[in-house]
């Protein structure tokens, strides 16, 4: 079967020293693993020979994991089984690498097509440094920081609820026990962290009344 090129999706890396490569799924499957005869080679110790796979269905575009030791996340939530894949979706393989799916080459953002990995906020979950532009952030973003911005990350420019930042940032927290201004100050000051670095810009985005996202 001929596919136009528009119709080919696209995975985007999105973390780590392999950040801005781009695969597209111009066959029926790609394979993702430390393998050397895999479509996407992570030569991390943390990735299985054989981690993960996407391929065509007549379902549509499903993600498997392919019983890894470290397992492969979508949008959050581990993947037990094939699992279909939307515009915009996060994966997660293992700690080691992080794609974004875009269903179509057309529908690529323009700021991912052969951008500068350094031309936006990058992370990095091995080793928990962040970047604005090419200036990494220094000092480190304190631990209930960093995994503040690695929720709203991880979730590209979806609003994330405050019920989902008390249970990232403070799990071992009652819900009742983190208030609305806890979490407020703590994104006053992931804001304030941010704009040290680049004071052009609002990265913490404030939905009212539904949370918070992420304009990167």
């Amino acid at each position: 079967m001929i596919r136009e090129p528009n119709d080919v999706p696209i995975l985007v890396a999105q973390s780590g020293p392999m950040q801005g490569n781009l695969w597209r799924l111009e066959g029926e499957a790609l394979l993702i693993g430390r393998g050397e005869d895999c479509d996407i080679i992570v030569p991390d110790r943390q990735i299985s020979r054989y981690h993960a796979r996407i391929r065509r269905t007549i379902e549509g575009v499903m993600l498997e994991d392919l019983g890894s030791k470290n397992g492969t996340h979508l949008n959050g939530v581990p993947v037990n089984a094939p699992s279909p894949l939307q515009d915009g979706d996060i994966i997660q393989v293992a700690f080691a690498l992080e794609l974004a799916y875009v269903g179509r080459e057309a529908t690529l953002p323009l700021s991912l097509e052969g951008r500068n990995p350094a031309s936006r906020l990058r992370m990095d979950s091995l080793s928990h440094r962040v970047w604005v532009g090419d200036h990494e952030l220094e000092p480190p973003l304190s631990p209930p920081q960093y995994r503040l911005l690695d929720l709203l990350y991880r979730n590209a420019s979806r609003v994330v609820n405050r019920a989902d930042i008390v249970q990232s940032v403070w799990p071992q927290e009652e819900g009742e026990g983190v208030s609305e201004q806890a979490v407020d100050a703590l994104v006053r000051r992931l804001r304030d962290r941010l704009r040290e670095v680049d004071a052009e810009r609002d990265f913490v985005v404030t939905v009212r009344g539904h949370g918070f996202r992420l304009e990167n």
